[in-house]
């Protein structure tokens, strides 16, 4: 039987020096592809996300109809008791779309191993990265490009944060191809959607630690 070993990852500074070696999991580092498990969280993600709001008028909506347009009998005409029937044109619509919620969840089982298996194929890939830590010597947009430069880093990067940083989050805001998250936040449809994957050291130690638990 082959023994399953731990991965290293350089650690960066953030003039891309590099500063020492952080331990993958082996239970993430060499976690299999599951490519039908990310669709399908990535699809309860997009289904969480609907708002739901879409909504038709049935006939306890529809404004008017209340008076019989004719006599039930003797005009040659159809019976009609209401002008607002979903067969006149201007009536109700019958078995449209309510309000309602798209919201699902798959098991924690499987929520747990799909954040495994999108982290092990960055890593396969060459796309994630880790830093020691970001200090931005302001809150600006133009200090985040900088420092998103210096590391070499594309036009579609995830940054993941250990805790609430505010200088980072807003310097990142204005950027339509970064997303800054806090490491709880951490979810398949974002690791999968952007390019690369920039973590903090201390990032990625709360989540190896939160998935290898």
């Amino acid at each position: 039987m082959e023994t399953q070993t731990a991965s290293r990852i350089p650690i960066f500074s953030p003039d891309r020096q590099t500063v020492g070696e952080i331990e993958l999991p082996a239970a993430i580092a060499q976690q299999s592809p599951r490519e039908h498990l990310l669709f399908e969280l990535v699809k309860m993600q997009r289904a969480n996300r609907r708002s739901g709001t879409a909504a038709t008028k049935t006939r306890a909506f529809v404004r008017g109809g209340g008076k019989k347009p004719w006599k039930q009998k003797g005009t040659g005409r159809a019976r009609a008791g209401s002008s607002r029937s979903p067969i006149w044109v201007g009536g109700a619509t019958i078995f449209g779309p309510q309000p309602r919620s798209y919201s699902y969840r798959l098991p924690k089982s499987a929520r747990r191993t799909g954040l495994q298996a999108a982290i092990a194929t960055k890593y396969r890939d060459g796309e994630l990265f880790v830093v020691n830590n970001i200090e931005l010597p302001e809150m600006k947009t133009k200090r985040m490009l900088e420092f998103l430069a210096t590391l070499q880093m594309g036009n579609s990067v995830l940054v993941v944060i250990a805790e609430a940083n505010e200088r980072i989050e807003k310097s990142a805001r204005n950027l339509p191809g970064v997303k800054v998250l806090r490491c709880e936040g951490l979810n398949v449809y974002d690791l999968l959607h952007f390019r690369q994957v920039l973590f903090t050291q201390a990032a990625l130690q709360k989540v190896t630690e939160r998935l290898t638990a």
